[in-house]
């Protein structure tokens, strides 16, 4: 089955948003016939994969199209159901793949949802009028501010580890301690109490901000979300309308086309090639000519196609697990387009951030990143997060025979200094050089400066400098061997290596947490014939493998 991340906002099952001033309201009312497969209903606001991607696209819109939103409500659609997380079913009989793309993906959602409150201004608070439990007290997680209703049943809880014999899956554990800064030793309770947490409890333990009976709990959320929405640099106005995500794009088993970003499989060598072309049109130069072409526009245009390649072959194409990553056009058009987004304006910051997302998806995608920089490249700025982003790096020496494009050269841009932060909190650049201040150093010292190989290579900024008989040769060697190794040792490795420096509450999600559900999600205790998943509901207790390893 070929899982499609498009989404008409007209024809939503599981979400309905209404916008009251500058305060909207997203509901979660999960149709549970509307999952992505048959084999399970969506009973109690429980979600798949299907009812993430509607929600992915309620985040990027209120954050594009409603400048006067400066806060954002999400509740329960029903009675006394906030959310009852990830739906256990579709989980056990899933395949491990796609559970583990499917916590991922759910994961950079709950992280965009931070992301408006922190850096967009539109803050997001958890109004709890009911029972939330695993992932639904995760969703409330990623929100500023929690208000639970305090009726004597609702409850928050993670019952993942006692019940299911798994982790919570979308950073539960590490928010409870680093982001709401629960105490260690009441938070091993709360994840180990099934029945979960009510009331003046929850908000003694800071698991939740506010309680409020039901007569007063419309009215107290209300004052919270006005409170943060008065903290806003929102500016109202006219929006930004975004396409249907992949409506750009023509998917044929042989790759992806769109209008700046081309993939092209070779399934033999199990490698995907990305070409992302650099704009061949005037493009905006000020704020208000990017409002008035708005997704029209080459930096937002490619961000979306970028954006939708990356989920459709994560999900779609898992055999293909490494991304050649190319590039081609005019240099100085890539330099001339991104210019804008640093700008002081809304739309500048939005779409600005949501490279940031973006390149972000790219770093935690599951497979080797090549980057390869030849003669037509346009290896700059925001396009050469490409090769920062990259398990290697190689660039030509000179030229080819009989090929007329431009030599091959690299320029690093103020994009590559700070725009587009990875998990980790620090640039790419900064991230290669970490802990050599020095280099890093000389390196910012050549921005705006174009680089051939030589002088990448000299400065570090790429891997390999092979000359164009070398090329040849070394190029399709190094994509065998990869296509050669152990995929899931590969993983591994790589994400050890991507993400130096200091730990952030992203790297603990997406290195520690996701690392140890990969593991988690293969134990015959969590999804063996005999394990929690599969006797969940039955009656039957799990049978446990009790040794520690």
């Amino acid at each position: 089955m070929i899982v499609s991340f498009a989404v008409d906002p007209s024809n939503r099952r599981h979400w309905r948003v209404g916008i009251d001033g500058e305060v909207a309201t997203v509901e979660m009312a999960v149709d549970p016939a509307g999952g992505l497969r048959p084999d399970y209903e969506l009973k109690l606001n429980s979600y798949d994969l299907a009812v993430d991607i509607e929600l992915y696209d309620v985040v990027q819109r209120l954050r594009f199209e409603h400048p006067e939103v400066r806060a954002v409500v999400l509740t329960g659609g029903l009675d006394k159901v906030f959310c009852a997380g990830a739906n256990i079913r579709m989980l056990a009989g899933s395949s491990h793949s796609h559970k583990v793309n499917f916590c991922k993906f759910t994961n950079e959602t709950r992280n965009a949802i931070e992301e408006a409150t922190s850096q967009s201004g539109q803050a997001w608070i958890a109004a709890v009028n009911g029972t939330a439990a695993g992932g639904g007290y995760e969703l409330a997680l990623a929100c500023e501010e929690i208000v639970l209703v305090d009726d004597r049943t609702s409850a928050v809880s993670l019952p993942e580890v006692p019940l299911l014999a798994v982790l919570p899956g979308t950073g539960g554990l590490t928010r409870v301690v680093d982001k709401r800064k629960v105490r260690r030793d009441l938070a091993d309770v709360f994840a180990t109490k099934t029945e979960g947490v009510k009331g003046r409890q929850a908000l003694e333990w800071r698991l939740v901000d506010a309680i409020a009976p039901p007569s007063e709990f419309a009215h107290v959320v209300r004052r919270h979300a006005e409170a943060l929405a008065s903290r806003s640099d929102r500016p109202g106005g006219a929006g930004c309308p975004l396409p249907v995500l992949g409506s750009t794009t023509a998917i044929s088993d042989d790759g992806l086309d769109s209008r700046w970003l081309s993939v092209s499989y070779d399934r033999t060598a199990g490698t995907a090639t990305f070409v992302l072309r650099a704009p061949d049109t005037a493009q905006p130069v000020t704020a208000t000519e990017l409002m008035a072409r708005g997704a029209d526009a080459w930096v937002l245009a490619a961000a979306l196609e970028v954006d939708h390649a990356l989920l459709h072959l994560r999900f779609n194409e898992p055999t293909l697990g490494t991304w050649v990553l190319t590039t081609a056009g005019d240099p100085d058009a890539v330099g001339d387009a991104e210019r804008v987004l640093g700008e002081d304006h809304w739309l500048a910051r939005e779409v600005r951030l949501y490279w940031a997302r973006v390149l972000k998806r790219l770093d935690v995608s599951a497979r080797t990143l090549i980057a390869l920089v030849e003669p037509g490249s346009c290896c700059v700025g925001t396009l050469a997060e490409l090769a920062l982003a990259a398990d290697r790096s190689l660039m030509l020496d000179g030229e080819r025979d009989g090929d007329s494009r431009p030599p091959a050269t690299m320029r690093l841009t103020a994009a590559n200094d700070g725009w587009y932060p990875m998990s980790n909190g620090l640039s790419r650049l900064a991230s290669r050089f970490w802990g050599r201040d020095d280099v890093l150093d000389d390196a910012r010292a050549l921005i705006g400066k174009d680089l051939d190989a030589r002088s990448a290579f000299s400065a570090e900024l790429i891997t390999f400098a092979p000359d164009d008989i070398d090329w040849d040769d070394e190029v399709p060697v190094m994509l065998a061997e990869r296509n050669s190794f152990s995929p899931d040792a590969l993983t591994a490795m790589e994400a050890n290596y991507r993400f130096v420096g200091p730990e952030t509450m992203e790297t603990k999600i997406f290195a520690r947490l996701t690392a140890w559900q990969n593991w988690v999600f293969q134990r015959p205790n969590a999804v063996g014939s005999e394990g929690a998943l599969a006797r969940f509901g039955t009656g039957s207790r799990p049978t446990f493998d009790r040794e520690r390893v």
